[in-house]
């Protein structure tokens, strides 16, 4: 199966204007093979950490099924993070759209600001496309065993991670994005599986980063790294 990691525009994540972005990426997808597409964690509207008013970025699932409509696709899947809202809690989310519609859904189950606007998950669920059976932890949540070790045990052979490595200025260079590559490594070679990071780039309202996304085999193999400060794909074939 070929995949692809989309390291996303950080000013972009503020609108859902994104949309259109991420079109883009599911058209280019869709004529090279790829079948599922990873975009960064709370691409839709950003982080609500940072959100002047959380609730305005929140959406819930059928609000969330309108608004990926443009992304439908009978080849491609999507995974993308956004601000869930559900029964009055906010929930760092990342949905896998398949074929139209929100398959499921993985709330973050580990909120990385201390006194964070979400709600923590506590439910580590798979996901089979086709012959592919999948996990997804968003960012902090991969530096934690246990959700990808829950994850393996229950058959999962890749494990998507959509990441907002937006920070203030002096926090997102070079010295994060070796911390993670080295975390990754250890991901996937602990649980034996793909590791597929996808993260933003650029700088927004005092926020900065250099962009972490990467494709992980698992012995450790970097099989591809994302650019500095640079939006695009990163495409692989996995077994």
């Amino acid at each position: 199966m070929r995949v692809a990691a989309y390291q996303a525009p950080l000013d972009a994540t503020h609108s859902l204007a994104v949309i259109n972005l991420i079109h883009e990426q599911v058209l280019w997808c869709e004529e090279n093979g790829v079948e599922i597409l990873c975009c960064p964690e709370a691409v839709l509207g950003g982080l609500a950490d940072y959100a002047d008013d959380a609730a305005k970025i929140a959406l819930n699932i059928n609000q969330l099924n309108q608004a990926l409509g443009p992304l439908s696709s009978q080849t491609v899947t999507t995974i993308i993070g956004f601000t869930e809202s559900e029964a009055g809690h906010l929930y760092n989310s990342a949905a896998v759209f398949h074929r139209g519609s929100v398959a499921g859904v993985y709330r973050k189950m580990h909120p990385a600001i201390n006194r964070s606007v979400y709600s923590a998950g506590d439910q580590t669920p798979v996901f089979t496309i086709g012959n592919l059976t999948f996990g997804i932890i968003i960012c902090y949540d991969s530096t934690f065993e246990d959700p990808a070790r829950t994850m393996a045990t229950k058959g999962a052979g890749v494990l998507f991670v959509p990441t907002n490595n937006g920070l203030p200025k002096g926090r997102g260079g070079q010295e994060l994005v070796d911390e993670v590559r080295r975390a990754d490594i250890k991901l996937a070679k602990e649980n034996n599986v793909y590791v597929i990071r996808a993260d933003v780039t650029g700088s927004s309202g005092g926020l900065v980063s250099q962009g972490s996304s990467e494709i992980i085999d698992p012995v450790g193999s970097v099989l591809k790294s994302s650019k500095e400060l640079v939006p695009g794909l990163l495409v692989a074939n996995i077994e």
